[in-house]
């Protein structure tokens, strides 16, 4: 049966991932993967999540399944943190399901939009995380791009978007990231956002936002604006939350599915859909992260920790935007570095050739993505004015 599979090439993020865990040089650097890092390199859990898991373990009485759409608390948790307290009113307009984390979310979302509307076309922003394409495409969805970053400036390309999306037929789903965009680290401003979903409802196109980094932008509540924004005005909206960066439950694969239909009924309906197209490709989700988010989201006290923590990182990624940006300004004059302070979350592109991320790889140990892709937390304070120094030669 399998003898004609051929062997892939290594994920190239993942790959990445591996080269650099074997790279013997103390002077090291990991840019390349998306995940939170703290002053000393590691990726730490958080003491919301680490208070609230002790007190699971000591107290669950059973390993039982969850419901198929999962823990109760979870889901209504995860929905009053997602669209906020003014977000009551569109509760019973709201199914939530819990997924296996973001991906599972995004691949629940494109099974269920497959259901509605077979083949339906999916617009990317260009470029996009790439996982995105795979997610969707393997619900069977169409896809396509919309425009959205100008490498030369290092902005939104707000024009060429919404003219892209003013031609675009009715009922195509549209996927927005709602803050700290992954790869390129520029979001729209509420001003932009705005006129973004003006064209979306003109044309009635669907949002799928994909919520990915909320509180490690701005706060919660400014990374969650697009999307309240557009379930305040508009029929139908999907959202996939992912809890493995902001409560950093990344290995307990931590999400849910949100989608906002035109009354309580369609809901219904939805919910019913999504619990069916679960069932045939996961059966029941994971209970675990689900249940050490619910206990932080039903705590106050541990919630107001969780919160503390959470701003804490936000902070320290503005904190090395700024000193990235002084440091490469201080290593080579002239050079403008100011729009890294700009951007939000994680993720910037730097714009370096494929040559110069090689070289930087090979001969610095400076590890990033193959399209200059890099993650701000895997900077470390002490190395920041280092990696300065060797990237600023190659910046336009």
């Amino acid at each position: 049966m399998f003898e004609h599979l051929e062997t892939l090439p290594p994920d190239p993020i993942l790959g990445l991932s591996v080269a650099f865990r074997e790279d013997p040089s103390p002077d090291k650097v990991d840019l390349s993967v998306g995940i939170y890092r703290d002053r000393s390199g590691t990726t730490p859990v958080m003491k919301a999540a680490r208070t609230a898991e002790r007190a699971l373990v000591e107290e669950q009485s059973t390993k039982a399944y969850l419901p198929p759409a999962g823990a109760p608390g979870f889901r209504e948790g995860i929905f009053r943190l997602a669209l906020g307290t003014e977000g009551g009113s569109l509760r019973d307009r709201t199914a939530v399901i819990q997924a296996p984390g973001g991906c599972g979310a995004l691949r629940l979302g494109a099974e269920l939009i497959q259901r509605a509307a077979a083949g339906a076309t999916v617009l990317l922003s260009d470029p996009t995380w790439p996982n995105h394409a795979p997610l969707m495409s393997g619900g069977g969805l169409s896809l396509a791009k919309y425009p959205y970053y100008d490498a030369a400036t290092h902005a939104l390309r707000l024009q060429p978007m919404l003219e892209a999306l003013d031609s675009t037929p009715p009922g195509t789903v549209v996927l927005l990231q709602t803050s700290c965009h992954n790869p390129t680290g520029v979001d729209p401003t509420r001003e932009e956002w705005r006129a973004i979903l003006e064209v979306v409802e003109r044309r009635a196109l669907v949002p799928f936002f994909d919520m990915a980094y909320q509180g490690l932008g701005d706060d919660l509540d400014a990374d969650a604006w697009s999307l309240r924004e557009a379930a305040g005005r508009l029929p139908e909206v999907l959202v996939a939350v992912s809890c493995s960066k902001n409560f950093g439950l990344y290995r307990e694969r931590t999400g849910a599915l949100l989608v906002l239909g035109a009354d309580p009924g369609r809901a219904r309906a939805i919910e019913t859909q999504a619990n069916k197209a679960a069932r045939s490709m996961y059966s029941m989700p994971p209970g675990h992260g689900a249940l050490i988010a619910e206990r932080i989201l039903s705590d106050p006290e541990l919630g107001a920790q969780w919160r503390e923590e959470l701003a804490g990182m936000a902070a320290r990624l503005r904190s090395l935007r700024e000193a990235l940006a002084a440091e490469i300004e201080r290593a080579r004059p002239g050079v403008d570095a100011r729009w890294l302070t700009r951007h939000r979350g994680m993720f910037s592109l730097l714009g370096l050739p494929r040559p110069a991320v090689d070289t930087l790889r090979e001969q610095h140990h400076i590890y990033m993505g193959f399209d200059s892709r890099v993650n701000i937390a895997g900077l470390s304070e002490d190395r920041v004015a280092d990696v300065a120094r060797l990237v600023a030669p190659h910046l336009d």
